[in-house]
């Protein structure tokens, strides 16, 4: 683990109690608008299906897998007791998110998913397991991401699909001046109110340092991903990549 990595360790140790309102203080509360769309129609989870989120520890994207593939099932008049034979696994470096998520998870009624501390650059999974691969607001924090994308590529299946949830750039022209100084100038101030100051500078700054949606698409198409598509959201503020496992030729990126 290198510096940075110990960093983002640290950064994530203090908020993994409040993640939740950090993400509602980052997006102004539109990251549930957000994950809720990407699952339902990024993600597109069914009952059966393997899914691996890394980087997902407080289980705010699974939880939302879950609750989809429920309300399918009570739409063909199914009401199953566990979800049969579906996989959810959340990889996470970080313990103290794990615990947080878990304890979440026991606390809302959520079972049946396997908690599982690893890095997303060293996934400790076979190769071809999973047929869908999520990231939620996390691959913008590894300090190797060609190599955590790489990785994802490998243990989906052939056909399996990546998607990843990101902040991005503002592609909105009226939304980019305030938006830069919302991220410059409120953020550092809510930290400082929140006595955290140091944690939400350096998310503020992981934002505006994150690759553009065309630069992280031909990232994600770089590691063997055909089909690379993304979708802007809320002006650009974040964006859904998608990509498909389909072997060693990939097509061109598409904006949608």
């Amino acid at each position: 683990m290198g510096l940075g990595d110990v960093y983002v360790k640290k950064v994530f140790d203090t908020v993994s109690s409040k993640y939740d309102f950090m993400n509602d203080v980052l997006s102004l509360g539109i990251h549930r608008l957000w994950k809720n769309h990407f699952v339902e129609n990024s993600v597109r989870p069914v009952l059966g299906a393997k899914f691996l989120d890394i980087a997902g520890g407080t289980g705010d994207i699974v939880f939302r897998i879950m609750d989809t593939i429920r309300r399918q099932e009570h739409i063909f008049g199914l009401t199953p007791r566990s979800l049969e034979g579906t996989q959810i696994v959340v990889c996470d470096i970080n313990k103290n998110m794990l615990e947080e998520g878990e304890r979440r998870a026991i606390r809302e009624g959520y079972f049946d998913i396997n908690w599982v501390c690893g890095s997303g650059e060293e996934l400790p999974f076979e190769d071809e397991l999973y047929d869908n691969c999520t990231i939620s607001f996390g691959i913008r924090n590894f300090s190797d991401r060609p190599k955590a994308l790489r990785e994802a590529f490998r243990i989906l299946k052939v056909g399996g699909v990546l998607s990843i949830l990101e902040f991005s750039h503002v592609t909105f022209s009226p939304l980019k001046i305030p938006y830069s100084i919302w991220l410059s100038g409120f953020l550092p101030q809510a930290g400082r109110l929140l006595a955290d100051e140091e944690s939400y500078r350096y998310l503020a700054e992981s934002i505006r340092s994150f690759p553009d949606q065309e630069t992280f698409a031909q990232m994600i198409q770089d590691a063997g991903f055909s089909f690379v598509r993304y979708e802007n959201l809320s002006g650009g503020i974040a964006c859904i990549h998608t990509a498909v496992k389909t072997g060693p030729l990939n097509s061109k990126v598409e904006n949608t």
